[in-house]
């Protein structure tokens, strides 16, 4: 039946696309109200109460690649972002060349406690030569399922799994992930073959409040996203209080056994 209903709702989609009364990519602003932005040190120096006034409620913050990587700005926007009214969440890029322990650790020591906060993030997505050369299903769900068991232990939380439409085709599905909210990135159009808790619909976002200001070029963009339904039902889902960033919370890092 819900396959049914999504069919339909998005058959009547297509055709308002058709007609040009919508733009695919685009979400509908009464649907989709809760609106989000993802970074990293790509958005250079960040004025995050700039951020917040432009109806943006929900920020993901790249923190840790692999098992030795942190991103330069995670530090300093993970502290000034919550001095806002966003929610405040902290992704991991997933690495096919290292333990899922050994990344989960990485993270936890970075990022420290979340308490209050949104869960963490592991952003699975084909890069470099495993784009032509892609890991095995196998091999991938290993690593995977010891990342999100190491974070889902320390942090008490089911981890969020954000992916791209071939890396959820070729590792999430029929991997029993069912339970993980998912962040699907479609910059074409809204994802219709999954039950998608956020939705990633573009990466050449405008907004003020970032200089993007790199070593050898400045970036102009940043990425867009939308919750699937109302605030309530956002902080409902993540337990999320009801006025973000006005407490100061424990940030010291802790490391874990191996």
């Amino acid at each position: 039946m819900m396959l049914l209903i999504g069919a339909v709702g998005y058959a009547v989609r297509l055709k308002k696309i058709y007609s040009g009364e919508i733009i695919a990519n685009i979400p509908d602003p009464e649907k989709y109200s809760v609106m989000g932005v993802d970074v990293s040190r790509y958005q250079g120096k960040i004025d995050w109460p700039v951020i917040a006034s432009q109806n943006v409620t929900f920020a993901f913050i790249k923190a840790t690649e692999g098992s030795s990587h942190q991103d330069p700005c995670f530090a300093e926007n993970w502290q000034e972002v919550r001095k806002t009214s966003i929610y405040a969440g902290a992704y991991h890029f997933f690495s096919f060349e290292s333990s899922g322990v050994t990344q989960a650790q990485n993270f936890i020591q970075t990022v420290g406690e979340m308490s209050g906060q949104l869960p963490p993030v592991v952003d699975l997505e084909f890069y470099g030569d495993y784009v032509n050369t892609p890991l095995s299903k196998k091999e991938t769900r290993q690593i995977l399922d010891d990342l999100l068991k190491t974070l889902e232990e320390y942090y008490h939380v089911k981890p969020i799994i954000y992916t791209t439409a071939k890396a959820w085709y070729s590792y999430i599905l029929g991997g029993g992930y069912g339970d993980y909210p998912l962040w699907m990135r479609n910059t074409y159009q809204e994802p219709f073959f999954v039950d998608w808790a956020f939705w990633q619909y573009s990466d050449q976002g405008k907004l003020d409040g970032y200089d993007g200001i790199q070593k050898d070029h400045t970036e102009m963009y940043i990425d867009l996203n939308v919750y699937h339904a109302s605030l309530e039902e956002f902080r409902k889902e993540f337990s999320l209080p009801e006025q973000p960033g006005t407490t100061d919370r424990n940030r010291d890092t802790e490391e874990i056994s191996t």
